[in-house]
């Protein structure tokens, strides 16, 4: 079993790590996404270039590589996919190759989400999109998705409670500028 756990965590943790943003940005010869912006690797920022196919790309990627990851420990070991969604967030949030300094983790987190319970995963990008749409802010929209994503698995759904409250709290913290600059009034909206 240690074995399998040991497995597990390598694995999500490399999928995660993949820094689709930096990538794409390099493909399509944008700036540093370190030094724009926020100064994070995801697809938030990656938008802050004016390249939306860069910025949907790192989208999908980042929604991808949890997907994948969870989709092989799904079928290695169904018991290890809490262990398996925690590392591949923290993975995409602390990626090695840029020396621990990557993405927010919100598209990972909706990869997480929608192969544990599609529907779930339904539910909270609708969330995204109407707070997104009205207020034009990711980062509220993020977190509205989140918080929703926690009282729908406890009044709807009734399973995963414990792993969305944990991976909820993993964004909240990665947020916790935004938060501030929200509490504010100064957070940036996406035109």
């Amino acid at each position: 079993m240690i074995f399998e756990i040991v497995l597990v965590i390598l694995l999500s943790y490399f999928l995660g790590s993949i820094p689709s943003g930096v990538i794409f940005a390099k493909i399509f010869n944008l700036e540093d996404l370190r030094t724009i912006g926020s100064g994070n690797t995801g697809t938030t920022n990656v938008l802050r270039t004016g390249n939306y196919t860069a910025a949907a790309l790192t989208l999908i990627f980042d929604f991808g590589k949890a997907c994948l990851a969870i989709y092989l420990t799904l079928l290695f070991n169904d018991d290890l996919v809490f262990i398996s969604s925690v590392v591949v967030l923290i993975g995409h949030i602390f990626p090695v190759w840029l020396r621990f300094k990557g993405g927010k983790g919100f598209a990972s987190y909706l990869g997480i989400i929608s192969m544990i319970n599609i529907y779930l995963f339904l539910l909270i990008s609708l969330v995204w999109l109407i707070v997104f749409f009205y207020k034009k802010i990711s980062s509220l929209a993020a977190l509205f998705s989140c918080l929703s994503c926690i009282l729908l698995s406890i009044i709807i759904f009734k399973s995963n409670v414990m792993l969305v409250i944990v991976l909820t709290a993993i964004i909240i913290l990665t947020h916790r500028e935004n938060i501030k600059r929200l509490i504010g009034g100064n957070e940036t909206e996406i035109k």
